[in-house]
């Protein structure tokens, strides 16, 4: 197996809930993803709460800067400091987007689809193998959501990211949340997209809520997970097996105690996949 054991149930960490999760609510989670950007440099309040944070939890690194798919030169300062922060930190890995995010120097701040043809696969397959050996380590690249599509296309999403990941040997953040969203505003079967991966390489999955505008649905992580989404997640963990999972909430963040139940529906549907799978 090309994966590392299951961290367990985790959070994606946020300001509001330093506190709690070092006080009355420590040990709720299993471990806790910090965004990378948010924490790079030598020091701050933010880096100061993430290490006494690192001395109760395991820390997984996710970033949205990586910008894997520009035909731009990568960012070796930027993945320096990556590689500064994940040592320190002891990251149990690091993760990114199956994206671009800017041109000409210029960030747009948003996660932009890349067309899924056999040259753009061999571009962003060889950038990851050289951000792999910048950082000493594997890289999980995560699917995002999407709202258009190329003309331009020899495979699907599904079979592109199983072909990366076994192309770059890099390996998988599943976001569950994101392959419900595109199957709507796409109209392609979400169990065949899971279906797809190489089980192998599936090392975290991703839970979030969402925000319908008209025919569209928009990865907002503003919302509780929905129950198809937790239907869908339930079907990855029979194909996947038990997994690292997480809540993802960005806005309407509500207080600790909201999100750890919703993280108890996760266990639970985990371990009924568990207790099927055996």
């Amino acid at each position: 197996m090309v994966r590392a054991p299951s961290l367990g149930f985790g959070l994606g960490l946020r300001p509001k809930h330093y506190e709690a999760l070092l006080g009355e609510h420590r040990g709720a989670v299993d471990w806790l993803e910090a965004l990378t950007e948010n924490y790079l440099g030598l020091g701050g309040r933010p880096l100061h709460y993430l290490e006494r944070l690192r001395a109760h939890y395991p820390i997984v690194l996710h970033g949205v800067s990586l910008s894997i798919g520009s035909t731009t030169s990568l960012d070796r300062d930027y993945l320096r400091e990556v590689r500064t922060l994940a040592d320190r930190l002891e990251a149990a890995w690091v993760s990114d987007h199956l994206c671009w995010t800017g041109v000409d120097g210029i960030n747009v701040h948003d996660l932009l689809p890349l067309p899924f043809t056999e040259a753009v696969l061999n571009h962003v397959a060889a950038r990851i193998r050289q951000v792999q050996d910048a950082l000493g380590r594997r890289i999980l690249i995560e699917n995002v959501s999407s709202y258009v599509t190329f003309a331009a296309a020899d495979m699907t999403e599904h079979e592109f990211l199983a072909a990366l990941a076994e192309r770059s040997d890099c390996l998988l953040l599943l976001d569950v949340n994101n392959v419900y969203v595109s199957s709507v505003n796409h109209g392609f079967d979400p169990r065949e997209y899971l279906r797809a991966l190489p089980v192998e390489r599936v090392q975290q999955i991703h839970l979030a809520g969402h925000t319908r505008k008209g025919a569209y649905l928009i990865d907002t992580h503003d919302a509780p997970v929905i129950e198809p989404v937790w239907q869908l997640y339930g079907e990855a963990l029979d194909r996947f097996g038990q997994v690292a999972t997480m809540i993802e909430r960005d806005d309407n963040i509500p207080a600790l105690p909201e999100l750890l139940a919703e993280l108890d529906r996760a266990r639970a549907i985990a371990k009924h996949a568990q207790a099927k799978a055996a």
